[in-house]
């Protein structure tokens, strides 16, 4: 198997990747010491059976660029294929700010043919290619160097398989007309807005038990400097403190360093210095806060007038439209969703693109008595009105 260490190689192969009709893509990336993600592999196959097209990048190596590699992204004539893109992506968004195009997703296209909610791709290599996959390096360093022969392998069969698993899924997707669902599921994926961490937005993923406007107020504050000092200082969010540590501070609102030292889940680490500094002006920045510019929490689902049977017949709806086309209920409509639109709300996702084609209609015309539904034997079937 070839490793790539150097730009002239990295050139060549992807000048013949570009005369192909796709590549596939994968990488290997270390996470749990920094705040961005650290590129330690990369790994690419073009079309064929054997492993000789496929190639190892090693983005560690010395004075080697990525640069060709990110003009293949950016040639819209060969389709880049990933599984499970996301992170993948924001390594590329982060390092070059380029999205590969067009881009096609084998766990988002198993889901629409089948396959379940998040068909893992050990799942798609045993059904589709029939083949086992040994899974054993998953969590080795990929940062050492050199890499062992096993982490090799392992590297390499994250985009060979790949190949003849994208065939088969696009076969399907064009056999079932099915091909824009996917283009609809990936745009949220290539918008840049979906990898912009806002650090005055970061309060909205700490769970806490109350709503109190200033509470929140001093959260949101302690929330938007701890991902503003681990972006900084290319640390992971839970390092700087966590999130029981933050809503400990909310509660407490400490005042002083001595305060700090008080404090039962705040790390040592964080009750001096820059971090200790940081926090202090964080909490009286929310205290002091002018109660228009408070956070105020989503309460518009808290207010919704379900109709409890008509929730309970839109699941039914559903239940019998995943079984007639072959999806996961979870992909079309979250429950939440069922019981906005059971109280009379129209904007949620199953109502737009393709999940309003195969369900959101449908869900319209019953909550206007357009139609029924009845039981034949095990299956639940539409009666129009």
């Amino acid at each position: 198997m070839k490793t790539i260490t150097s730009t002239q190689e990295l050139q060549a192969f992807c000048d013949t990747a570009r005369t192909k009709a796709y590549v596939t893509v994968d990488t290997e990336f270390l996470r749990e010491r920094t705040y961005y993600s650290k590129l330690c592999l990369v790994q690419l196959a073009m079309p064929g059976d054997t492993d000789e097209t496929a190639v190892l990048v090693d983005p560690l190596a010395d004075g080697i660029s990525l640069e060709p590699l990110y003009e293949l992204f950016r040639d819209e004539s060969v389709v880049k294929v990933f599984h499970a893109a996301r992170q993948d992506l924001e390594i590329f968004w982060v390092d070059a700010g380029v999205f590969p195009k067009p881009l096609f997703d084998t766990q988002v296209a198993a889901m629409v043919c089948g396959f379940g909610e998040q068909a893992g791709y050990e799942t798609l290599v045993r059904k589709i290619v029939h083949q086992p996959l040994d899974k054993t390096s998953r969590f080795t360093d990929w940062s050492r160097r050199p890499l062992s022969d096993a982490q090799k392998v392992y590297a390499l069969a994250d985009v060979t398989h790949l190949r003849k698993i994208y065939e088969y899924l696009a076969a399907e997707l064009e056999k079932s007309g099915r091909s824009h669902w996917v283009t609809e599921e990936l745009e949220i994926l290539t918008d840049p807005a979906t990898y912009d961490i806002r650090p005055e937005e970061a309060w909205r993923r700490v769970k806490t038990r109350t709503n109190s406007a200033r509470f929140l107020g001093v959260v949101q504050a302690l929330a938007a400097f701890r991902e503003s000092y681990a972006q900084e200082h290319n640390v992971p969010r839970n390092r700087v403190y966590k999130d029981d540590a933050l809503v400990e501070m909310a509660s407490v609102k400490p005042r002083t360093h001595a305060d700090l030292g008080g404090l039962r889940l705040l790390l040592r680490e964080a009750r001096k210095g820059a971090i200790a500094d940081g926090i202090l002006k964080a909490i009286e920045e929310g205290s002091d806060c002018p109660a228009d510019q408070l956070p105020k929490p989503d309460r518009s689902r808290e207010k919704l007038q379900v109709n409890p049977a008509l929730a309970d017949l839109l699941r039914v709806l559903l239940k019998a439209k995943t079984e007639s086309v072959g999806v996961a209920a979870k992909l079309i409509a979250s429950s939440a969703d069922l019981d906005a639109i059971a109280a009379g709300e129209r904007d949620v996702p199953a109502m737009k693109g393709w999940r309003r084609e195969v369900f959101g209609e449908d869900a319209l015309r019953l909550c206007s008595g357009k139609i029924g539904l009845a039981a034949k034997g095990q299956t639940v079937r539409v009666v129009e009105f």
